[in-house]
């Protein structure tokens, strides 16, 4: 059986940038043993499956794999997938245009496309549903998990927390870049402190920001189930998004960017808008660029 396949680099706009994504445009036929064997082939932070919808409005349904698992929902899949169906203009026979919406583990999940006149540049998704708060850490566990001192974990602002947007991070202030730039994850720390049967890693961020503008420096460490630290995370970006967008005062929008995967060598950046009324966050819509790095086909 060949599947064919696509691969691209994902917040950013310049090959080997970013966070690779591999792309699976037809994958009927294939069972989700072989969508997880393919996945762990590739061994990127996630690989995208594309399958017709069964619902009319949906532009069809993706199904996303780690190299360990399944998981519901992701950042770069959707601005990677998306870029790569519009790119080729159609699928399942249905054009694509500047709007998609995927199906997905967790619900919905609506996407524009970003263009640059007529070439497709980017996409921007708006977060599926409200991400939720939960439980706070204690920061000497958190510098642990990382090999960072107590003190450069910052808990003026807030405590490390965790947050769920159909996957589950915490987060966690450090000092300054010098501290993030330190941070390596102690794997039998990540094991006994964040467990993947309760979080997908720990997201640390340095920030600044000046009324309705952030800017944010962030590392990503998931070390326990293969992906080590990833260098965009765009669903974390959205949670991130709620976090400040409660944290900062007013109702005005914010505008947040987010630079990660610079101690990779794999620069990368994800754009976040914070809407925002007197009752709260309306919406969090996150984008970048994607650009394309290689296609061809798997004999399975």
């Amino acid at each position: 059986m060949d599947v064919h396949f696509v691969t691209l680099d994902v917040f950013t706009s310049r090959t080997f940038g970013g966070n690779p994504l591999a792309v699976i445009p037809d994958a009927r036929g294939l069972t989700s043993g072989q969508m997880q064997a393919i996945a762990s082939e590739f061994n990127y932070s996630e690989a995208t499956f594309v399958l017709p919808s069964d619902e009319p409005s949906d532009t069809a349904k993706v199904r996303i794999f780690t190299p360990a698992n399944e998981i519901p929902f992701a950042g770069h899949p959707n601005v990677g997938t998306a870029v790569a169906l519009a790119r080729a203009g159609e699928v399942f026979g249905k054009p694509v245009g500047d709007k998609v919406r995927f199906d997905e583990g967790v619900g919905s999940v609506d996407i524009d496309i970003l263009r640059d006149g007529t070439s497709v540049v980017g996409a921007r998704f708006t977060a599926p549903g409200a991400t939720s708060l939960g439980p706070m850490h204690e920061e000497g566990s958190i510098a642990e998990c990382v090999g960072i001192e107590f003190d450069e974990i910052v808990s003026a602002n807030h405590l490390p927390r965790q947050l769920t947007l159909g996957i589950s991070f915490v987060f966690a202030e450090v000092r300054d870049l010098l501290a993030l730039r330190r941070a390596a994850p102690v794997v039998d720390r990540f094991k006994k402190r964040l467990p993947t049967e309760e979080v997908a890693g720990l997201y640390l961020y340095v920030r600044t920001y000046e009324g309705s503008s952030a800017t944010i420096r962030s590392r990503m460490f998931s070390p326990i189930d293969g992906i080590g630290e990833d260098p965009a995370t765009g669903s974390a970006a959205a949670m991130l998004g709620t976090l400040l967008g409660k944290l900062i005062d007013g109702d005005h929008d914010l505008s947040i960017s987010i630079d990660q995967g610079i101690e990779m060598g794999r620069p990368s950046n994800i754009e976040v808008g914070v809407q925002r009324d007197a009752d709260g966050i309306r919406s969090i819509v996150v984008g970048g660029n994607a650009v394309p790095v290689s296609a061809g086909v798997l004999t399975i």
